[in-house]
């Protein structure tokens, strides 16, 4: 039974880092100087041959018109499970976000069958819906805490920006926040991936209306590409130069511009990993040109994800935790209507996890890597992940700004 409908999907806005959108760019501190064009890179040249490409087989390549993630990926959480998580949740108290993990967050029984479903995030369809709990039965700080203690179990919790923030708080705070990054943005957003194994998000207040998950298999465009327009998809194997947000690089390995290969193999799995907002702000800067060819590639790609026959959107209501494999599935979402008021905006939890036991991501591939991490966990500051002190924070910056 197909989750979706008929229609054409309303147009998904702006340029995919994370929860992002590309009219909500991070502004940059102080204008980069120009490279010459002897300086200026040139993501050219190095596609694949096409004839040597094959179609990508497996249950990773799926259609969304033709699958129902309800029987496919959701897990609904035992009566024995919630009892394990409360009894975790009791033991760990009330921690910065680094003290929850493994074993500081017991769970001897549903630790072993996360591990699990992390494996079947490769080898399957690439995502989980996990369902039964109640929201109301805790506090918002003790759904941040659930969460991360159940991303631990699979694995290794990242940072997700130059802010060293190990949760993602995934709430419209342009209004107030001068410098919004794409998560603290709201609105429709494009398809993409970010830097991680697995991509997570827990609702823990919905919009008003609307804020759907859109998820499309990277294998299933593949193929349609592979059948329609094989020399477009040899671009996605070759060389984009993309150029990172500002702070993220200053603050992080220091490199600004990458190359990058948005489809690999290399692994033996189909690899995507992709945004097409950093190829066109190297382009804006002057620091790259990209061949028609190219652009056509990443405006087909986007084109289909964004076609009834090929997404499928997900309801993630309060209390869900959605787990999505980030090299195999494009994610975005749909437009929504929120509150004015921050305490009552749509607000999801979001986490980066790296798990161990899945090959390393190709090195041609990735905005962000372990040379940004450890720079950007020192701009952290202890509990500001917390979404109360998150919250609070924000609300006492608009009230500032409007006094």
């Amino acid at each position: 039974m197909s989750t979706t409908s008929n229609t054409s999907p309303p147009p998904l806005e702006g340029g995919g880092r994370g929860e992002g959108s590309h009219q909500h760019e991070p502004r940059e501190l102080a204008p980069s100087p120009r490279p010459s064009p002897s300086r200026r890179e040139r993501a050219v040249g190095s596609s694949r041959d096409h004839a040597t490409l094959s179609a990508v087989e497996g249950p990773s390549a799926w259609k969304g018109s033709e699958i129902d993630y309800r029987q496919e990926g959701l897990h609904t959480l035992s009566t024995a499970e919630i009892e394990e998580i409360d009894a975790a949740l009791h033991a760990v108290g009330t921690p910065d976000i680094p003290g929850i993990t493994r074993e500081t967050f017991k769970l001897p029984t549903l630790g072993t069958s996360l591990r699990r479903m992390g494996e079947d995030l490769r080898t399957g369809r690439g995502f989980l819906l996990l369902r039964g709990l109640k929201r109301e039965r805790y506090t918002t700080d003790e759904m941040a805490r659930i969460y991360v203690g159940l991303g631990a179990h699979i694995g290794t919790l990242l940072p997700q920006s130059w802010h060293g923030e190990l949760l993602g708080n995934v709430i419209d705070v342009s209004d107030v926040e001068a410098a919004a990054r794409g998560y603290q943005s709201g609105g429709s957003q494009r398809f993409h991936t970010d830097t991680c194994d697995i991509v997570s998000l827990m609702c823990v207040q919905s919009a008003k209306s609307g804020g759907l998950s859109r998820i499309a298999s990277v294998g299933a465009l593949h193929n349609r590409l592979l059948e329609t327009r094989p020399d477009l998809l040899a671009q996605l194997y070759g060389d984009y130069v993309c150029r990172r947000m500002e702070l993220d690089a200053e603050l992080g390995s220091g490199r600004l511009l990458k190359t990058l290969a948005f489809f690999s193999q290399a692994t033996g799995q189909l690899s995507c990993n992709i945004s097409g907002s950093y190829p066109r702000r190297a382009v804006d800067a002057g620091d790259a040109v990209m061949t028609d060819l190219q652009v056509e590639a990443l405006d087909e790609l986007e084109r289909l994800a964004a076609s009834p026959e090929f997404y499928l959107d997900m309801s993630i209501g309060e209390g869900d935790i959605q787990f999505l494999n980030n090299r195999t599935l494009l994610h975005g979402r749909t437009g929504y209507e929120d509150w004015p008021e921050i305490a009552r905006r749509r607000h999801l939890l979001r986490l980066w996890i790296e798990v161990p036991s899945w090959p390393a991501l190709p090195a041609n591939q990735g905005m962000h890597g372990p040379d940004d991490h450890a720079g950007w966990l020192r701009q952290r500051t202890p509990f500001m992940e917390v979404p109360s002190c998150y919250v609070a924070t924000m609300t006492a910056r608009k009230a500032a700004l409007a006094a």
